[in-house]
C-alpha cells in the first residue's frame, strides 16, 4: 500500500469522524500519537479534551447543553505501565482492565462491538503503543477496528493490525468513517500508511489540526514519547476554548 502524505490524507474527506495516527519520527527516536474528534450535531460539538492523570478524557464544554453523554463522554487515552491506550470510546477502559488482568489487546476487545448508534453503527477504533520490555526493539504498536458487517448489526467484524519495530518516518492512520453521508459509511481496509513529518510536537500538532475540516473538527490530542528515555510531550487543542 502506498504511503500517503499525512496532511493530504487527513483532509481527504470533510468527515473522517474520529481518527487515530500512530507512528515514529524520521530520526527514529520518538513515538508519535494523535487522536482527534469531530462532530456534526450540537451534542457532539459540545466537547473538549482535558487532562486526566497520564491520559485525557472528554467533557462537555457547556454542561447545560449536554444531551446524551453515553457515546461522547469517555477517556480516549490511558496509560498502563508506560504503555499508551488510545481509542474512540469507553473501550479504553475495557482494554486497560483486560491488559491489567493478563489478557492481550485483542482478547480485551472480544467483549466489545461497534457503537449502538444505528443506522451508523460507528466502528470502535483502538491503538496500543508498547515500549521497553513489552516491545520488540523498544517500540511497537497495535491497531484495531470493530465494525458492523457492511451496516448489518447482526455481525461484528473484528480486525487487529500489529506493527513491530515501526519504520522511522512512517505511521498508520485509521478513522471511523470513509466520509460524510447518511448513514455514515464505516471505515474500510487496513490502517493507511502515512508519512510522519520531520517536525517537533508543536509543528506536528498544527499540521494535524489545520488539515482536518474546519467546520467539523472539535478537539485534538498529540503525544511524542522519547523511546529511549520515556520522556513525554503532550499537546491538546480544543475548538471550544
Amino acid at each position: 500500500m502506498e504511503t500517503k502524505k499525512l496532511a493530504a490524507e487527513l483532509g481527504a474527506t470533510t468527515y473522517p469522524g474520529r481518527g487515530i495516527v500512530i507512528g515514529r519520527t524520521p530520526d527514529g527516536k520518538k513515538a508519535v500519537c494523535a487522536y482527534f474528534i469531530m462532530g456534526r450535531s450540537e451534542n457532539s460539538r459540545n466537547r473538549v479534551f482535558v487532562t486526566e492523570g497520564e491520559g485525557i478524557r472528554t467533557e462537555a464544554f457547556d454542561p447545560a447543553k449536554l444531551e446524551d453523554p453515553s457515546l461522547i463522554i469517555y477517556a480516549p487515552v490511558r496509560v498502563l505501565k508506560g504503555n499508551i491506550i488510545v481509542t474512540n470510546g469507553d473501550q479504553t477502559d475495557t482494554i486497560f482492565d483486560g491488559l491489567s488482568a493478563g489478557k492481550t489487546f485483542e482478547e480485551s476487545l472480544r467483549s466489545r462491538e461497534f457503537e449502538p448508534d444505528g443506522p451508523n453503527y460507528t466502528p470502535r477504533i483502538s491503538g496500543w503503543m508498547k515500549f521497553g520490555e513489552d516491545a520488540p526493539k523498544g517500540y511497537c504498536y497495535d491497531m484495531s477496528i470493530l465494525k458492523s458487517n457492511n451496516g448489518d448489526p447482526s455481525q461484528c467484524n473484528r480486525y487487529t493490525f500489529s506493527y513491530d519495530n515501526p519504520k522511522a518516518g512512517e505511521g498508520h492512520f485509521i478513522h471511523t468513517y470513509m466520509g460524510d453521508g447518511n448513514p455514515l459509511p464505516s471505515y474500510e481496509g487496513e490502517p493507511t500508511p502515512v508519512e510522519i513529518p520531520d517536525a517537533d510536537i508543536d509543528t506536528f500538532t498544527d499540521l494535524v489540526w489545520n488539515a482536518i475540516d474546519a467546520d467539523n473538527k472539535v478537539s485534538l490530542f498529540t503525544r511524542f514519547v522519547d523511546i529511549e528515555s520515556g520522556a513525554v510531550e503532550t499537546r491538546i487543542v480544543n475548538k471550544n476554548q
